[in-house]
């Protein structure tokens, strides 16, 4: 079975951006300004878990995460609901928390985004 994403996500593959390291919700590597995907707020959650990766919908638009995109290493707690849209596979954890780690210790890191299928 081909796993199909979201039509507003895959028509935004492949796309780069420069991650930074949050400074108030935790173990977590974000960026603002990602694309206007119009999206509601839908499987929202401010708590969340290593390895998910989260995004900040456009409606309602009291949220404070619109047009972000985050992915946590570890602990964490959003400032808003973000929509938890992926995951991180187990195996591939050690690495994400080193990817954290870097970006917290040497600063912003560029990260490419597109299809794995």
């Amino acid at each position: 079975m081909m796993r199909r994403l979201p039509a507003p996500l895959s028509k935004i593959l492949p796309f780069k951006k420069t991650f930074l390291h949050a400074s108030i919700s935790g173990q977590e590597i974000w960026v603002d300004e990602a694309h206007n995907l119009d999206i509601i707020q839908e499987n929202a959650s401010v708590f969340t878990e290593p390895g998910e990766i989260v995004l900040g919908p456009l409606h309602p638009s009291r949220t404070k995460t619109a047009k972000c995109i985050g992915i946590y290493y570890g602990e964490g707690r959003g400032l808003d609901c973000c929509n938890i849209f992926g995951k991180i596979i187990d195996e591939d954890l050690a690495l994400l928390k080193n990817l954290g780690e870097i970006t917290w210790r040497k600063g912003a890191q560029e990260l490419v985004f597109k299809p794995w299928f």
